[in-house]
């Protein structure tokens, strides 16, 4: 792994979480429903981990001699509450897949402590994950 693909894919990864921030707001303002005040509070609460993941990466790019990206990953379209929560869904799962292998990646660049940091987002995403599945459990289609 050399530093000019580790640093192109972190900053794919920085547009996957400056679209998750986008995404998280959006859907909060379009909820719906008597569940709306509780389904727009567990989107603005993803927000904060977002901006976390989003800085760390920003940070880390610049310190390997990269420019962060600007340009959020586009965010999907949902007109329903269920819509809205299986597209979070998709997202968190696929940052998971993503922060997997760049922490695979990292370590193989010699990186540990990206490794780690890495690893712990696979965390926070899996997290994510989990509460979006536990919510659309019973969520009537």
């Amino acid at each position: 792994m050399d530093k000019e693909t580790l640093v192109k894919n972190l900053n794919t990864d920085l547009a996957g979480e400056l679209g998750a921030i986008i995404q998280y707001l959006t859907y909060a303002a379009k909820a719906t429903g008597p569940y709306r005040p509780q389904l727009a509070q567990f989107f603005l609460q993803e927000i904060a981990d977002e901006q976390r993941h989003a800085q760390f990466l920003a940070n880390k790019i610049v310190a390997l001699g990269g420019d962060p990206t600007t340009q959020p990953r586009p965010v999907p379209d949902a007109s329903s509450n269920r819509e809205m929560l299986e597209a979070v869904l998709a997202a968190e799962r696929q940052a998971t897949k993503d922060y997997t292998e760049r922490s695979r990646q990292a370590e193989e660049f010699g990186d540990k402590g990206l490794a780690v940091q890495l690893d712990d987002m696979v965390k926070d995403e899996s997290n994510h994950s989990e509460e979006s599945e536990r919510i659309l459990k019973d969520w009537p289609l």
